[in-house]
Order: structure tokens, then sequence, then C-alpha cells
């Protein structure tokens, strides 16, 4: 699938403009990502895109649907299962994530909203005046942007290799390179 097909189901499927900019969120994070372990920098993107494309529409059977029109489709397995297993411990059934790409979305999912929860405190209210410190910061406020699963985001050490430092400034500079994008 390519990108302008991914925005396109991902259109078709999701009116909520926040929404859209959270899948674009994580879209980026996850070419980041696929270019640090040298991956496929366009398939994790697309899936980044993707990933929450049925969630507005179907809350309660999010991603099965999604999955379904990917399998119809005959999608790359590697991108359906990345979708299917980022959404593990939310629905019962699904697989545990194990791929890097599986664990990249999981782990970086939550993430982005707690980086722009960190952008919408600050006086301009941009993703430019957020540093990876005053993530960290936020992040030990546990009433601050308190759903978000930040055992899901620490999981980046062990699964990814990448200490949660690192992995929250990876995630800050690729989504302050769409802060336009995101009105951020």
């Amino acid at each position: 699938m390519q990108k302008s097909e991914a925005i396109e189901l991902l259109h078709s499927q999701m009116q909520s403009q926040n929404l859209r900019k959270h899948c674009l969120s994580v879209a980026a994070v996850m070419r980041s990502l696929a270019k640090h372990f040298g991956e496929d920098e366009d398939l994790w993107e697309v899936a980044g895109i993707i990933h929450d494309a049925d969630y507005e529409k179907y809350p309660e059977k999010h991603p099965s649907v999604l999955i379904e029109e990917l399998e119809k489709r005959k999608e790359d397995p590697e991108l359906i299962a990345a979708i299917r297993a980022h959404a593990w411990g939310y629905r019962d059934g699904l697989p545990k994530p194990e791929t890097k790409m599986e664990w990249s979305l999981y782990t970086c999912d939550e993430l982005t909203g707690l980086i722009v929860a960190c952008a919408l405190v600050r006086p301009d209210k941009k993703l430019a005046s957020v540093d990876v410190a005053s993530v960290q910061r936020k992040w030990k406020q546990k009433s601050f942007a308190a759903g978000v699963d930040r055992a899901q985001i620490e999981m980046c050490e062990k699964e990814l290799g990448i200490k949660l430092e690192d992995f929250i400034g990876i995630a800050l500079k690729a989504m302050q390179g769409i802060s336009s994008e995101l009105g951020l």
C-alpha cells in the first residue's frame, strides 16, 4: 500500500481531525523508527497512518474491521500483523507484538499523545517549545495525561533496545518535523 492509498483509506473511515492528526503523528514516528532500525520506512509509515483507521466507526471491534479490509486487499502480511499487535491488551485474543515493527507501533502509539499534551500546556502550544526534558518532567506527573499508558511506552527499552529518553527524542523530533500538519 502506498502512502496516498493509506491516507485515502484513513480519510474514508475517519472524520475526526484530532484522530487523523494522531495517526499522522504515529506515522512520522514509525518512519523515524524504521530509519533507526534500517527497515522499510514507507511500510512502517503506512502502518502508522492506518493503525487506527477503524477506531472511530468501530471502537468495539477495533482493529478487526481494518484487518479484514487489509486482508481482502491482500496487503503486506507484515503490515497486517503490526496493526493486529498494536491493539494487544486492548482487545482479548490479539497477539503480543513480536517484531521490531510491531513493538514500535505498540510503544509509540501512546507516546504521541503524551507529546501532544506536553505541547498543549506550553504558552505557544507548539511542538517546537517541547524538549525531551520537559516530556520527562511531565512523565513523572501521573495525573498529567493520566490516560497515557506509560508502562506500554517503557517497553521500548526491553523490546526495542532504545532507552526511554532516546525513544522520546526520536518521537519528538519526528513529530516536530510535521508540526505544521499537526497544527502544533
